[in-house]
């Protein structure tokens, strides 16, 4: 009985100290993440001082940090590279308080952020990479699909800047909404034929990035959900659950356009779902037809009336193109000045 104690209490204490080593090495590595970046900071800071002077600009010219790295590479070892150096003077300008990231971000994500020239498009990819908690590949892919742009041309000036200062904000369905869905990642071809049970399968092969293009809140419950009504079985195609807004979401895939028959089954979809599937404390399901083409007219009619939780959103295959959408943000920012 005393040995059993005794085990006991070693396994305490082996957890004990275990967890407090653990916790030393995770706080070590945030003040050595700090001090590395204040220190890139600080050096950036050092470039564009000697530069504004004047002096070391006309001696050196274009080749100042081409000059310089080889100094600091001699003295100091690696990682004073050109394009390093160039890094951290971006820093410098794009962030002249550095505590903003300095202890929430790596370098390497810092290193992404500044190659970001418009502001309120940085500081949207800033906040959520701090809330989501995105590695530096997920903030990669979010930033080649152009989420921010995406997101931003379906709202108003206010909209964009609220997005750019808070971040994505979650209080009704429709704040999870996107019109256009990027699916790149699915490497399907533009050209190529492929079937609904193809797309689903790829999705499913790639849920990873898929839940991320979906956005925050999104946990996956199943595919092909099965649903009985009068003896007859109908399969939903993926199903999720969205723990902020607290509901289920419900996603059937169209390779083509989308026709009356499938809102009004998807219609059936979320009455099942609403009362079958929830319970007490779930709040009404959202449906989501996801397809490659949508009439506008078409989808207007056919929900007329129908419940608001019914969306009908496209997907691409392909990047967005960005030129395109910061033309219609720029619009969208500037158009009071242009009817003022």
């Amino acid at each position: 009985m005393g040995e059993i104690r005794l085990n006991t209490v070693l396994e305490d204490l082996i957890l004990n100290i275990e967890e407090t080593v653990k916790r030393a090495k995770e706080n070590l590595a945030g003040v050595v993440n700090s001090t590395m970046t204040e220190t890139y900071w600080l050096i950036g800071k050092y470039i564009v001082e000697s530069e504004q002077n004047g002096n070391i600009k006309a001696a050196y010219g274009s080749k100042l940090l081409t000059t310089l790295s080889k100094e600091l590479t001699l003295r100091l070892g690696k990682g004073y590279s050109r394009p390093n150096l160039n890094n951290m003077r971006k820093f410098y300008l794009r962030y002249p308080d550095y505590h903003l990231v300095s202890d929430k971000l790596s370098w390497s994500h810092i290193c992404e952020l500044i190659k970001i020239d418009d502001d309120l498009e940085r500081s949207f990819y800033e906040k959520e990479t701090i809330s989501e908690k995105w590695g530096v590949r997920e903030l990669q892919r979010q930033m080649e699909s152009a989420l921010f742009l995406r997101l931003a041309v379906s709202r108003d000036k206010e909209g964009i800047l609220s997005l750019a200062q808070e971040g994505i904000e979650i209080q009704t369905p429709e704040d999870v909404i996107k019109n256009t869905y990027t699916l790149e990642f699915l490497n399907i071809p533009e050209l190529k034929q492929y079937s609904e049970g193809d797309l689903e399968q790829r999705i499913i092969d790639n849920l990873q990035i898929f839940l991320l293009e979906l956005g925050k809140g999104f946990t996956f419950v199943g595919r092909q959900y099965k649903i009985t009504v009068n003896n007859i079985h109908y399969h939903v195609d993926l199903v999720f659950y969205h723990r902020i807004l607290k509901c289920f979401v419900l996603i059937d895939l169209k390779k083509n356009s989308v026709r009356h028959e499938d809102i009004g089954q998807m219609n059936m979809y979320l009455g099942y779902f609403a009362m079958e599937e929830n319970m007490p404390d779930d709040n009404a399901p959202i449906g989501i037809i996801l397809s490659k083409n949508k009439d506008e007219l078409l989808v207007e009619y056919a929900t007329y009336g129908m419940d608001s939780n019914l969306f009908v959103s496209k997907y691409e295959l392909y990047l967005p193109n960005r030129k395109e959408l910061e033309k219609l943000v720029y619009n969208i920012l500037h158009d009071d000045i242009q009817n003022g």
